[in-house]
């Protein structure tokens, strides 16, 4: 738990705080440094900022010869990164962007088990890496864009045990990276992102000669990234003029969601003297929602938002079925939330927001074997926190980017364990506002 809520925190500082941070500092200077509506997203620029995330390591043993395998528990793990980038985007058109970034990154992104053997803590963690990039994007309005990215990750693996052990994990992986974000103005040359990145490192040996076969890890990371741009060149002119809608920010909606995830459950043993951080999952799900936004004083939102959500976010937690074996795996599959937000107007057509409050969420287990399955399921109850940038399209409808960290009450296991579940999801919506 103690984890759980650091990363609670930190979600909150990096993520919220700093996005309403912007938000407000855009808001009093925008009497003389406000964003031109001829904004040019052409050219150079640097940026920083920081993130959340998390990794989940498929496990599977490999038998003597090459096949079959055997898959072992998912593993998982969160935590958080810094990170610095440079790029290039050019125009194609007066909406249509394309460009390329590299990005470097450090972090504590780790899997980790508390008290092992009574022993310490052992850690895999994902230490540093970097990322180059394209990217496509589509000017939403003359001052927010939206994007998506793709191309190469390269990631550094150590292993931080509490003795010797008799193997090595400390490994480079490189991968693909695939995303989606937005970019606003907020100040003069300056803009504020939000993104959201999966990654994944290949399925490749990470121990070998055990009894002839090998253990095999398949890393894939899920991140949220938040951060400020310094455009060059970008108040000089040769941006873009077409006009943005006319929307106002009060009032009910309707909407829906598409998002993807990672699950990072902490295992606790019965006597609670060793815990597991984490047992990891992932997947997609889609959700709607309805709710009710109020904007006071030209700048502030605040509102309250009803959503319910079906996933398909699963963790492997043994399979053997290559060899006729059984197959046990968990699936966190509905769920609603009730929450607050609040937010600020970086510019006339974009809000960057917080939000919080109570989260459902219904799981399902299922075991199986050739010519037999049993299913059972449990329930938790517990709270979500976030936030995200949003932007309106049209007159009456907005899209957003949004993440949200969830975690939820123990549940205790038959074998007098006990399970404590978390969620890292992203979701891209769009909301159609009734006014």
């Amino acid at each position: 738990m103690k984890f759980s809520k650091t990363i609670a925190t930190l979600l909150l500082g990096a993520s919220s705080i700093a996005a309403l941070a912007s938000s407000a500092y855009a808001a009093d200077a925008v009497a003389t440094e406000a964003p031109a509506a001829g904004f040019n997203w052409s050219g150079v620029y640097v940026g920083f900022g920081g993130g959340v995330g998390a990794v989940v390591r498929g496990t599977e043993v490999v038998a003597p010869g090459g096949s079959p395998t055997q898959g072992l528990m998912d593993l998982g793990g969160d935590g958080v990164f810094a990170e610095v980038s440079a790029g290039y985007d050019y125009l194609v058109s007066e909406r249509v962007l394309v460009g390329g970034f590299i990005d470097a990154h450090a972090g504590n992104i780790a899997f980790s088990v508390e008290n092992m053997l009574g022993a310490g803590e052992l850690s895999l963690k994902n230490k540093y890496g970097f990322d180059v990039a394209a990217r496509a994007g589509y000017l939403l309005t003359p001052t927010t864009l939206g994007y998506v990215l793709g191309g190469y990750t390269w990631q550094h693996i150590e292993l931080d045990a509490p003795g010797a052990v008799p193997f090595d994990t400390d490994k480079n992986r490189s991968g693909y990276v695939l995303g989606v974000g937005m970019e606003t103005a907020i100040s003069g040359n300056w803009t504020l992102k939000s993104e959201y990145r999966y990654a994944n490192y290949g399925n490749n040996i990470a121990i070998e000669d055990l009894g002839g076969g090998a253990l095999k890890f398949e890393p894939t990371t899920h991140t949220f990234h938040i951060g400020a741009n310094y455009r060059f060149g970008a108040q000089n002119g040769g941006g873009t003029s077409f006009a943005a809608p006319a929307y106002s920010w009060t009032g009910f909606y309707v909407g829906g969601a598409l998002g993807a995830g990672a699950i990072v459950d902490e295992l606790k043993d019965p006597s609670g003297t060793t815990s597991i951080h984490g047992i990891g999952g992932e997947g997609l799900f889609g959700e709607l929602n309805v709710g009710y936004d109020h904007e006071f004083n030209g700048i502030w939102v605040a509102g309250l938002q009803l959503g319910g959500r079906y996933s398909g976010m699963t963790t492997q937690l043994f399979d053997a079925s290559a060899f006729g074996g059984p197959k046990y795996e968990g699936k966190a599959d509905y769920g609603f939330d009730l929450l607050a937000r609040v937010g600020a107007k970086l510019n006339e057509t974009t809000l960057a927001y917080a939000l919080g409050g109570y989260s459902w969420q219904h799981v399902e287990e299922k075991m199986s074997v050739p010519g037999l399955s049993e299913t059972r399921d449990w329930s938790v109850n517990g709270f979500s926190v976030g936030g995200g940038l949003e932007t309106a399209v049209s007159n009456n409808v907005s899209v957003n980017l949004e993440y949200r960290y969830s975690q939820y009450n123990g549940h205790d296991n038959e074998d007098g364990s006990e399970t404590i579940p978390a969620f890292h999801t992203v979701r891209v919506g769009a909301k159609y506002k009734f006014n």
